[in-house]
């Protein structure tokens, strides 16, 4: 692990010393204010939990309102070029939310347990970094939303997800970029605390190559001290079959070791101290493209003495790139799982910026663990997925964008008793970017 590490470290160093073939990004550099950019995003979001089993608890719905600010400088000109960026979020939840969850709205800390009391009426957060550019390769540190396969930040909720730390990103070989970085703070979505998930130490390092217009490959790594190690692999290949047709394959794939510290959800062992942990998970997708049509085919598959667990071990909530993600992520221990999905475009029928997505993904062969005994080798799962979405196109209120999203989960009693209640899930995001400058 420490090699791969040092490694990806001495890439970035001699690439950034190596004089390259194409433009520079640093030496186009316009300078501080210049290049400065700065937006808010209004989020109004809604999600309600129906939760068909009364003895898995409340059925939870959370409504808030909230401001996301995004402020970034340009860097200053010269060999080395410097700057700051500033992230943060200000929100109130609307009404009561007495039932609130669904990682939206924090709550206040009961009997000396954070998060467990009434949920907040308003709260803010946030943080600042700063960074450097050298050529082809930005080093930025300080508080960061990151997008990385085995290190996301859940941006599906109100606000995002954050991390502290440093990451390298290096463009120096043209089409190559690799990145390197360490993390020490883990922020969720739902906390005010900026190490609510105490994040001791993520170490990431990883590569994406562009081969030609029709393919790319990326592979990313993550050692989180006395949590996990994870790797992931992906490759997309997009074959040109006739004029607006198309076929798309990709593949995406993840080994995880846990630490027999970590953390771990109950579906994958009953005790969650269990030495020698590890899962691998893998998804195969074609998708044919025929204008505004789209159908997608996919199976996912677990091997491992445990399911996939991500986000818990203060490893992203949204660390899992592969196809039947949803409501349900279809990472149960040993799970298969298989999706059929369709994607319309409305822009080819006079309405450009309608989208709808409906989907069906079905999963068997699970193996549930309840109170470490084993209760099923053949659990099954699956959700019945919709989502509509309107972006305006143009005029004052262009890029303000509508989405509602519908999830009918249903799981067989084994399942349910150790992942979710079967669940009906209503979204309704209304976002209203405004450039500052």
């Amino acid at each position: 692990m420490l090699k791969a590490q040092q490694l990806t470290l001495a890439v970035l160093v001699n690439a950034a010393l190596i004089s390259t073939a194409f433009a520079s990004e640093q030496s186009e550099s316009k300078g501080f204010v210049e290049d400065a950019e700065g937006s808010v995003l209004f989020r109004t979001g809604y999600i309600k939990r129906d939760k068909q089993d009364v003895n898995r608890g409340d059925d939870t719905s959370s409504f808030a309102q909230s401001a996301i600010v995004k402020l970034e400088s340009g860097f200053t000109q010269g060999v080395v070029g410097f700057g700051a960026n500033v992230v943060g979020d200000g929100s109130f939840k609307i009404g009561e939310n007495k039932h609130a969850g669904n990682g939206m709205i924090p709550r206040e800390t009961l009997n000396g347990k954070e998060n467990s009391g009434d949920t907040y009426d308003h709260w803010a957060r946030g943080g600042a970094s700063v960074k450097a550019r050298v050529s082809n390769t930005t080093v930025e540190y300080g508080t960061q939303v990151l997008d990385i396969p085995v290190l996301a930040s859940n941006t599906a909720r109100m606000v995002p997800e954050y991390f502290t730390g440093v990451l390298a990103t290096s463009h120096e070989v043209e089409n190559l970029e690799v990145i390197a970085g360490k993390f020490t703070k883990n922020q969720y979505s739902d906390q005010i605390n900026s190490d609510g998930n105490d994040l001791d130490r993520a170490v990431v390092w990883g590569a994406k190559y562009k081969f030609n217009d029709q393919l790319n490959a990326s592979y990313y790594g993550l050692d989180s001290k006395n949590a996990l190690d994870r790797h992931y692999i992906n490759a997309n290949y997009t074959i040109p079959l006739a004029e607006k047709r198309s076929l798309n394959l990709d593949f995406s794939g993840y080994h995880t070791e846990w630490d027999k510290a970590a953390s771990t959800y109950s579906s994958s062992l009953g005790d969650t101290n269990v030495d020698g942990r590890s899962n691998n998970l893998w998804s195969l997708a074609g998708t044919l493209n025929q204008g505004a049509h789209s159908v997608m085919l996919a199976y996912q598959q677990n091997t491992g003495n445990t399911g996939y667990d991500y986000g818990s071990n203060a490893d992203g909530a949204q660390s899992i790139y592969v196809a039947n993600s949803y409501l349900s992520d279809f990472i149960g221990n040993h799970e298969k799982s298989a999706q059929v999905q369709y994607n319309l475009n409305f822009a080819d029928y006079g309405v450009p910026g309608l989208n709808w997505t409906t989907a069906y993904v079905y999963g068997w062969d699970i193996k549930t663990v309840k109170n470490g005994v084993e209760t099923s080798d053949d659990a099954k799962e699956s959700e019945f997925f919709n989502q509509v979405k309107y972006t305006v196109q143009s005029g004052f209120a262009r890029d303000a964008s509508l989405r509602l999203r519908y999830s009918h989960y249903r799981a067989d009693q084994a399942y349910n008793d150790v992942y979710m209640a079967d669940t009906n899930e209503l979204r309704v995001f209304l976002d209203i970017p405004v450039k500052l400058f």
